[in-house]
């Protein structure tokens, strides 16, 4: 019926540590423990869910005016005052950034 998946295991876990009362491995006889990878690990990765979310959103209600200006700017060549703009609406320069090649991609596929 249900298989039991293979769980991919850190080498270290699972090491059996012996009951010498000096060195590097003294003490009681035990198994160690393996840690939980932390959930704060997946910040800032998509899921594919999310992306489906967002593209459909998008759709529905189109672009937002500060991008529809940032559009407008990317057509006439002025790739520098789009990211100024955006600078200036986002608050970022990363942001920014990401933004105007965002923006840069929808002039792709528009012109496709």
């Amino acid at each position: 019926m249900g298989e039991k998946k293979q769980v991919k295991s850190n080498p270290k876990c699972g090491i059996r540590l012996y009951n010498v009362p000096f060195g590097g491995k003294r003490g009681m006889k035990l198994t160690k423990l393996c840690p939980k990878k932390k959930a704060s690990n997946k910040r800032g990765r998509l899921s594919a869910s999310a992306k489906f979310h967002r593209s459909l959103v998008r759709e529905i209600v189109g672009f937002a005016p500060f991008e529809r200006r940032i559009l407008e700017l990317l057509k006439t060549d002025r790739e520098k005052r789009a990211f100024k703009f955006a600078k200036a609406r986002i608050g970022g320069h990363k942001r920014a950034k990401k933004k105007r090649e965002e923006m840069q991609e929808v002039i792709i596929e528009m012109r496709k």
